[in-house]
């Protein structure tokens, strides 16, 4: 079997801005990205077959016994055995969404066909990667820990609420009197991660490797905060892709940040409208807003994306890649990649000044910013400036 996870042209769209950087599959929602859970449940790597620009960085093998799934798609047991059990040169659909072919060698007619009959998760939405969370941890939470020890507890300070079976906790877990409620849902510390003194966390909560828990801080549910990854404040029902920080006091719900994020101190996010009407995110797909049934979207922040101090964001605003947003008032809901500036003006961030300040981040954390990233961020400044307006000026 050589597993090729793709990507669905118009769900990679529709993912703007976390697919700018990465393939469909390379989201997290629960513990694991998707990429993950179907290496985990089939036992093999996986390749990729995305976006042109993204593909030196994400490479793409191809074999006589390629097994293709689409990226946007969550394994569960159910899924997982019918695709196993899906002849050669036939295909998988649910709802006419391909979600996966087997050693696909014709086009897909109605005679190579099958219809998958069971509810699948398909990630073909930002707002449905924290929306889609908590059941993912849950699954997510089976799948590692399953016929393994949870490492011991052993702060005499930290209080636990909820079965044992729900708390895992990885070697190398410091917790120091902190409160850990896992009635609601399972809780997952990684390795060598951290929950500072004060901390509150309720499950479904999963902690990544190396990430921190800061003093004080408010964990509502709900939340995957991805590896080496920093959180403070109020948090609710938040995904955090890794390596970003909203180290400091504020609120954040029902949001998703990209890689290499950073909120400052008391930046705060609405996730829902004072009129209690349904939200209305910016869609990349239809370059406008799209109408949802949702009451609750907060901020959607793109990769090496920064907010200043005491930042304010509008209910369900896009930032998308490298910009950094700043200054009074609520700046626009939707905010281009390479934008400096916010409510009172914005203008261009310059490449070669992003391209600084993201290897300077990546300096913090021991990693380098090489030239395949360089050029995947040159291309994205450059393929996006038509929705720099001021630039047409």
């Amino acid at each position: 079997m050589n597993l090729i996870l793709f990507d669905d042209p118009s769900i990679r769209t529709a993912l703007l801005p976390f697919t700018f950087t990465r393939p469909v599959a390379c989201i997290r929602t629960g513990i694991l990205t998707i990429q993950e859970k179907w290496e985990r449940r089939l036992h093999t790597r996986a390749s990729f077959r995305t976006e042109a620009y993204l593909q030196q960085k994400f490479p793409f093998h191809t074999t006589a016994q390629d097994l293709l799934i689409n990226g946007a798609v969550c394994p569960d047991q159910t899924l997982v055995d019918t695709i196993k059990a899906l002849p050669p040169q036939y295909f998988l659909v649910k709802d006419n969404v391909l979600l996966a072919a087997n050693q696909p060698a014709d086009a897909i007619t109605q005679q190579n066909t099958i219809e998958y009959t069971h509810p699948v998760t398909v990630i073909d939405r930002t707002w449905k990667i924290f929306s889609s969370n908590a059941a993912q941890i849950k699954l997510d939470f089976a799948l590692i820990t399953a016929g393994r020890t949870s490492a011991p507890i052993t702060d005499p300070h930290t209080i636990v609420y909820g079965p044992k079976e729900n708390i895992f906790l990885e070697e190398g877990v410091s917790l120091r009197a902190c409160l850990l409620n896992a009635e609601n849902g399972p809780i997952y510390l990684g390795r060598h991660s951290a929950i500072q003194e004060g901390a509150m966390v309720r499950g479904s909560f999963a902690l990544g490797e190396g990430a921190h828990i800061n003093m004080g801080a408010k964990i509502r549910g709900d939340s995957s905060i991805g590896p080496y990854s920093k959180m403070g404040g109020e948090v609710s029902n938040v995904v955090v892709f890794g390596y970003s920080n909203k180290a400091h006091d504020g609120f954040l719900g029902n949001a998703v940040l990209g890689e290499w994020c950073n909120l400052g101190a008391g930046t705060s996010a609405s996730n829902m409208k004072n009129n209690y009407d349904k939200i209305r995110p910016w869609s990349h797909a239809l370059g406008e807003p799209e109408q949802t049934d949702l009451m609750f979207c907060g901020l959607m922040m793109g990769d090496h994306s920064k907010a200043g101090i005491n930042t304010m964001f509008n209910t369900a605003t896009v930032v998308d890649v490298c910009s950094n947003v700043f200054g009074a008032g609520f700046p626009p809901t939707h905010i281009p990649s390479f934008t400096w500036g916010g409510a009172e003006g914005m203008v261009t961030h310059d490449l070669s000044k992003a391209l600084e300040t993201a290897n300077r981040v990546l300096g913090r954390r021991n990693v380098t910013l090489g030239d395949v990233d360089k050029a995947i961020l040159r291309h994205i400044f450059e393929t996006t400036a038509q929705s720099r307006a001021w630039e047409k000026m």
